[in-house]
């Protein structure tokens, strides 16, 4: 079988080279050349960094290859060593500011603020005309993520999402094995997690603090409704509160069962329902379950895709396992993904690292074609910034695929914090709303959880929201209300 370039991969499209067998192919940057895109790789690009203290660190340090021209931060503290790495680009803690001044002199963005302002920063730099990096996960609404893959495509810019695994060499190989049909048709997957790691499933701080010297409070609550400042919710802790954050799902899924939306073509949902530990009014909550149907997809060459149930738990919540392991064989620690086909059962690591078949079986499929060395996921969104749209080969977690994965996530998202409804939800994802709520239909939450042992018995006094109406609540949980002056852009016209 002759080898095909990772553009043709693309540009026809897994179901119409799943049983094709492809021979690994790197294309160094020095083949790409001018005639290939705007820049020559010589060139290099000039980046701006927004949200820099945590995961932006480590992007910054793999796109050290460009210039990087500015970096914006709301917590100078936290980003402190990084401003230091850096001593030429221009420092800022309100990116609203370093856009007005440096944006002109940017190709590209990156951005790794906490997870409410992905969008609202990501839609400002796209609507420039300059590319864009952000860190899973993607936005924290549905709304927002088709919002962002449609300014993509509108502005041609390269774009890629922070989930890194989609560039690995294990992603590949998983990919590869469901394409040639090694497993069989798949209608069950089960995916877990041992996040959160960081404070979930309690109270909101009664008193707050005075705002560090350092920290511009009002910049990092951005379009969400404002609160007092406390430590408790940055930095990184971010992702354990509802306004900022959602949770072990929204921070690692994308991760997680990137390997799976790809690889079965699984598109939307038809249905989903999510239920979890306490469930409260501003903390996301310290274990989850949730399960997606997805509906018959059209078949591959090699592989039918038939209706499919994916399942994920969190929390340290594992599913019950109907084999057992290969003894050279264990999870990874971080979460792993299990598909059930009805020839044999393959399990895959947090970030595509490693399948295995249970079988023991290693079937010999060479991976798929690759367009950087190393396979560094920063350098294939940098190798993309530097093609022509026209000749560009999307990077491997590019908004035209990270976008609706994205959306089925924090759709789930959603599913839990509807759970009270306690019913299948019906997705219409075309809308981009849940079809079968009842109109009348009202849910609460728990503001605060006062448990506590009284002379060796305990209480169980909890203060409780007012009821809200569930489809307003829902309506909001997909496109969501900015405040303090920032507008959501509403979608484009393609």
């Amino acid at each position: 079988m002759a080898d095909i370039s990772r553009r043709e991969f693309l540009k026809r499209g897994g179901s119409a080279l799943a049983g094709m067998i492809v021979a690994p192919t790197i294309v160094p940057a020095s083949v790409l050349g001018k005639k290939a895109g705007k820049k020559a790789p010589s060139d290099k690009l000039n980046i701006m960094g927004v949200g820099i203290g945590g995961r932006g660190s480590a992007d910054l340090h793999a796109m050290e290859t460009e210039n990087i021209i500015a970096l914006c931060d709301v917590d100078w503290k936290y980003a402190a060593k990084v401003f230091e790495r850096y001593p030429n680009a221009a420092r800022y803690n309100d990116y609203r500011k370093m856009f007005d001044e440096q944006l002109k002199s940017a190709d590209a963005v990156l951005v790794a603020t906490a997870d409410h302002t992905h969008a609202i920063i990501a839609a400002d730099a796209i609507m420039a005309g300059k590319h864009v990096y952000v860190e899973k996960p993607m936005t924290l609404y549905a709304y927002e993520s088709r919002l962002l893959t449609m300014l993509a495509k509108k502005y041609k810019v390269a774009t890629q999402m922070g989930n890194q695994g989609a560039s690995s060499r294990g992603t590949r190989q998983a990919l590869n094995w469901l394409w040639n049909g090694e497993i069989g048709e798949v209608t069950r997957i089960d995916s877990f997690t041992n996040r959160p790691i960081w404070p979930q499933g309690i109270n909101a701080p009664k008193q707050a603090q005075p705002v560090p010297s350092t920290m511009n409070w009002d910049a990092f609550i951005g379009p969400a409704k404002f609160r007092p400042y406390h430590e408790v919710y940055t930095p990184w802790n971010f992702r354990g509160w509802w306004d900022f954050g959602s949770g072990a799902l929204g921070d690692m899924a994308n991760h997680i069962l990137q390997v799976a939306y790809k690889g079965l073509n699984l598109g939307a949902p038809s249905e989903v329902i999510g239920t979890s530990t306490m469930l409260m009014t501003d903390s996301c909550p310290s274990a989850e379950k949730i399960t997606y149907r997805f509906p018959a997809r059209d078949n591959m060459k090699k592989l039918a895709l038939p209706a499919c149930e994916l399942t994920w738990y969190d929390g340290g919540i594992r599913p019950e396992l109907p084999f057992d392991m290969p003894k050279d064989k264990h999870f990874d620690d971080n979460g792993v993904t299990v598909y059930y086909g009805t020839k044999d059962t393959m399990v895959v690591g947090t970030y595509g690292y490693e399948p295995f078949l249970v079988s023991g079986r290693t079937p010999v499929v060479p991976e798929l074609c690759r367009v950087v060395k190393d396979d560094n996921h920063q350098q294939d969104w940098i190798r993309a910034c530097k093609e022509s749209p026209e000749n560009r080969v999307p990077s491997s977690s590019d908004f035209s695929e990270a976008g609706p994965l994205n959306e089925i996530i924090v759709m789930g998202v959603a599913a839990v914090r509807l759970q009270d409804l306690r019913q299948w939800l019906k997705w219409d994802a075309e809308n981009m709303r849940f079809t079968n709520i009842p109109a009348d239909a009202k849910i609460r939450f728990v503001i605060e959880d006062k448990f506590n042992i009284v002379e060796g018995h305990p209480t169980f006094d909890r203060d409780y929201s007012e009821p809200v109406d569930a489809n307003e609540f829902a309506a909001q949980l997909i496109k969501p209300v900015y405040h303090n002056g920032y507008k959501l852009p509403e979608l484009p016209t393609l």
